[in-house]
């Protein structure tokens, strides 16, 4: 009333007042979200700092824990701030056990009851190396081949171990194979796609632009998006 008696418009003040007022409303209440969620994933202990895990929006090693966030460390550097009330589920990767699976590539005309055989003393073998016996739950074993494709067929091999260290008994674990590979003569298969030319494209040499568009093409399906590394 002051203000209006003394010729100040009155209605956008309160308008903004409004505006203000309904934000702060607003950021409040996803404050709170943010933290009565925040409690219940602490209650479930469903993450601890230093575990590694997937939130469907992005993974990473937990770093820091707030009241109202937590920090995630991708692997490949960038270090990202997630508010809990955005957490639909968390997926940990360093709880109990892992179990690690390693598809390999073979050739058809490789004899796999030959390669499940060497995979099993090899499993053996590893269980008796003091340097990464200890590490392994449950033995690296076989599980046949589990899949057919044009160039190649897939053996898969599975083993359990801590979380955290099936990266390094992957690591150790592919050397072995490649060196009882090659001593065996068994050949690992490679990627093939075959590239049919028109009759048009027969008919005529193929510049050297056009070879690196068809190659780069193909590169393009033989080649799968780079793994996390651990």
């Amino acid at each position: 009333a002051v203000l209006g008696e003394m010729g100040v418009n009155v209605l956008p003040l309160l308008a903004g007042a409004g505006v203000v007022g309904l934000a702060v409303g607003f950021g409040a209440q996803a404050l709170v979200k943010d933290i009565v969620s925040g409690i219940f994933f602490l209650i479930d202990d469903a993450f601890r700092k230093g575990e590694y895990v997937d939130i469907g929006s992005v993974k990473g090693t937990v770093e820091r824990i707030s009241i109202r966030s937590m920090q995630l460390r991708h692997h490949r550097g960038p270090l990202n701030t997630v508010p809990f009330g955005d957490i639909g589920h968390v997926t940990n990767f360093s709880r109990d056990w892992a179990i690690m699976k390693l598809p390999l590539r073979l050739t058809y005309d490789t004899d796999t009851e030959k390669v499940r055989k060497m995979i099993k003393k090899l499993g053996q073998e590893l269980l008796l190396d003091p340097e990464v016996g200890p590490q392994f739950l449950e033995p690296l074993k076989s599980q046949g081949v589990v899949q057919m494709e044009d160039s190649a067929q897939i053996m898969s091999l599975k083993f359990m171990t801590r979380p955290g260290d099936q990266w390094m008994l992957r690591r150790v674990i592919f050397a072995k194979i490649r060196e009882l590979f090659e001593k065996n003569g068994i050949r690992f298969a490679n990627r093939e796609v075959t590239v049919r030319l028109s009759d048009e494209d027969n008919a005529r040499t193929l510049s050297d632009q056009d070879r690196q568009t068809i190659a780069g093409s193909a590169a393009r399906i033989v080649t799968k998006p780079d793994e996390p590394a651990r």
